[in-house]
């Protein structure tokens, strides 16, 4: 179950940095706020535009997800694609992308969305399989 964080810090008791940053707490470079959903810069951005959508409800991982989400679920891909327009990088072309886990890169422990482009981005063939 996803939990509401707009007057909490986070369910975590306040070391989710993204909670932190929708309460207003963190500093952040923001491009897109409603009562849902903040976007903002990544501040280790891994292409030339690194921009990051966030529910304002704390969520860890996807698979935490319910029916009852879906509608806001939708809106993280919306709004990932409405950023990826009002950065410039629609038109040639720009990655969304959700890391699962700390197998997949998942670095903060809150459900986000990567808007990624500015350039050309790695093909998903030439990610390392590992060892």
């Amino acid at each position: 179950m996803w939990r509401d964080v707009s007057h909490e810090q986070s369910a975590e008791g306040g070391n989710c940095v993204f909670c932190q940053i929708v309460a207003g707490s963190l500093p952040s470079r923001q491009v897109y706020s409603d009562d849902e959903v903040v976007a903002f810069h990544d501040v280790t951005p891994v292409a030339k535009v690194h921009m990051l959508v966030v529910p304002r409800r704390h969520a860890t991982l996807l698979t935490d997800a319910v029916e009852d989400d879906d509608q806001l679920l939708g809106k993280l891909l919306r709004i990932g694609a409405d950023v990826a327009k009002k950065m410039g990088i629609a038109d040639s072309g720009y990655r969304l992308a959700v890391n699962q886990g700390a197998d997949a890169g998942q670095i903060v422990d809150h459900l986000h969305v990567h808007v990624m482009g500015g350039q050309d981005l790695y093909s998903l063939g030439e990610v390392s399989t590992g060892s």
